[in-house]
């Protein structure tokens, strides 16, 4: 008996390995603008799907985990558990099959679409990516040639709502048959272990006690006319300081600052491999995502290292590509240590799919964007051509202005989860209704002077592993204000703290044993709440500049990190097929190669 159950528990991590990496292996093609591949990729994951709601693999597991004990029993538990989010009847495995099909026919169209806005001088349509468009839409002074990209973007976001109404149908109809309310439940209970009553009771009770901004922004409007239209906004509170920053965070010094600042906090990728894809061209994905084709297992004993791959959309020379590059790189970087550090010895828990929690992922890669993003990490890092240190007063002038927006950091990821939640709820849905909802929801969020379909291009919803999972960034802030509480009061310091990668490691590595709440609590001392973030929502302009001041003064006493670059990791730089530069001879020569080769696009 014991013999066999071993043989099952090898052939379930040898073929479950297979099968994911051939899927993720073309999911990367197929994202970074390969749609030849469309055909082999769908084939892929119906094979993936297929395993994971295997009746007699879930049976034959349940069989021996009667007999089980000590470790085979853990092994055993943790197959149990991986099959029971995905066993589905026979009949549902063919509607989950049209579902992909639809979903990938619709990326492949995002991919191919014509993008752009028309000049409204000269009538002219000018090409320019969705990314390109926001970016002007922060940046341009010209509120004409903003409002044709917003026009412009509105345009592209309705475009698939037919589309989206039928995935919104079929995937409610299976998760429905599998006996849940919804396709938004369904999601919830199987990602995070949250009921939707608990997740939407926790971003009542923050919209409840922080939407006083929105009397705050009207009072502003009074003498900043026009500034709640939806073209002017982003512009008219943050265009000028996006433009002071600029020189600060050039996209060609972003990855080395990166290397040097992953280092200094001890971040370790366990001997994994890396795969950094960060330039946008037509028919990539525009959305930064990171995935493991090669999740870390074991053979014989012995751990087999995994891979991650990560890409973003850098448009290199325009103004605030640097910054989005350089967070990108720290949010898809904590991604990438999180899951390369998962040492459970069942693949089904070193993966980034269920039982994986969306929340607790999403918190490894928010805690070093939130790092990224913190006045002691721009104070170190953030230099111009000439060498100068990101100004404090540059900092100060931020925060004043900015500050009566800061209570509202959560409305876009509060946004997009009542969306989906209203939509998977609705009766009888149907383009109308979706388009409704949506303005409704971001009129709610944003109090802007025009209601927006925005909301319609956010990538998540048109791919079923992503969708009904935003509510996993909000809860993974939540945790993040949590543990950097933690980080602050035991060590005083989080940026350059060696170990900030050591403890995190110690969770890391185990993998998706526990759950969302049950890692919040082991990490951070405390149950999930969000008093945390309410307290750094909602504080007082005065004492949000105090406690900046306290964090620059006790880096002070923190030395600089002067040694090269160490990760652990075999890094390639690619663009699509092509690799530019790898860190065989150490990471500082590979970021002078890249350099060498942006100067040439």
């Amino acid at each position: 008996m014991e013999k066999n159950a071993q043989k099952l528990l090898a052939e379930l991590n040898r073929k479950y390995k297979k099968l994911h990496k051939q899927y993720e292996e073309l999911y990367w093609l197929f994202y970074m603008g390969d749609h030849s591949v469309e055909g082999k990729l769908n084939k892929a994951l119906a094979a993936r799907d297929a395993f994971r709601a295997n009746k007699k693999y879930a049976s034959a597991v349940e069989k021996f985990l009667e007999s089980a004990r000590g470790k085979e029993k853990e092994k055993l538990s943790a197959w149990k558990l991986f099959f029971s989010k995905y066993q589905a009847p026979e009949n549902l495995i063919e509607l989950k099959k049209r579902t992909d099909e639809l979903e990938s026919k619709i990326l492949q169209r995002r991919a191919k679409r014509k993008e752009g806005y028309k000049d409204p001088r000269s009538g002219k349509f000018v090409r320019a990516s969705t990314a390109r468009m926001s970016m002007i839409m922060v940046t341009d002074g010209d509120e004409a040639v903003r409002k044709a990209c917003f026009r412009a973007k509105e345009e592209l976001a309705k475009a698939y709502v037919s589309e989206y109404v039928r995935l919104v149908k079929m995937r409610n109809e299976y998760a429905r048959e599998l006996g849940y309310e919804d396709f938004y439940d369904y999601k919830a209970t199987t990602t995070d272990g949250m009921s939707k009553k608990e997740i939407f009771s926790i971003f009542n009770e923050i919209y409840e006690k922080t939407k006083y901004a929105f009397k705050d922004i009207r009072k502003m409007e009074k003498r900043m006319s026009g500034l709640r239209k939806p073209w002017n906004f982003s512009f008219m509170m943050s265009g000028d300081f996006r433009k002071e920053e600029d020189p600060y965070f050039q996209f060609d010094e972003m990855l080395m600052r990166w290397g040097r600042s992953f280092s200094a906090m001890g971040v370790d990728f366990n001997g994994g491999t890396l795969k950094f894809d960060l330039i946008e061209r037509k028919g990539k994905h525009s959305n930064a995502f990171c995935s493991w084709p090669d999740p870390v297992s074991f053979e014989n004993g012995k751990k087999i290292p995994g891979s991650s791959n990560f890409t973003c959309n850098a448009i290199p020379g325009q103004i605030g590509s640097g910054i989005n590059a350089g967070r990108t790189l720290f949010h898809e970087g904590g991604h990438a240590a999180h899951l390369l550090n998962a040492e459970q010895s069942e693949i089904c828990l070193n993966t980034d799919y269920p039982p994986a929690s969306a929340a607790w992922d999403e918190t490894q890669s928010m805690l070093f964007e939130n790092i990224f993003n913190s006045i002691e990490w721009k104070a170190r890092y953030a230099r111009n051509k000439e060498g100068e240190k990101y100004p404090l007063n540059l900092f100060e002038r931020k925060i004043k202005k900015l500050h009566k927006l800061i209570p509202l950091n959560l409305a876009a990821i509060m946004s997009v989860s009542e969306f989906e939640k209203r939509v998977y709820e609705e009766k009888n849905i149907n383009e109308a209704k979706v388009v409704k909802i949506a303005k409704e929801v971001h009129k709610k969020h944003f109090d802007r002077s025009e209601p927006s379909v925005s909301i319609l291009s956010v990538p998540h919803l048109y791919t079923s592993e992503h969708s009904c999972y935003y509510h996993g960034y909000g809860l993974a802030e939540l945790a993040v204000c949590q543990w950097r509480d933690y980080f602050y009061k035991k060590y005083g310091y989080v940026v350059d703290n060696p170990q900030i990668g050591k403890e995190a490691r110690k969770f890391w590595r185990m993998g998706s044993s526990k759950t969302f709440k049950e890692f919040v609590k082991l990490a951070t001392g405390k149950r999930l709440a969000p008093d945390a973030y309410l307290r750094e929502a909602t504080m007082a302009l005065r004492e949000r500049i105090s406690s900046a001041e306290k964090k620059l003064k006790k880096m002070e006493t923190v030395p600089e990190y002067k040694k090269k670059v160490k990760l652990n990791a075999s890094i390639k730089m690619v663009h699509g097929k092509k690799v530019i530069c790898d860190n065989k001879n150490g990471f500082e020569k590979m970021v002078q190669k890249y350099k060498q080769w942006l100067e040439g696009l």
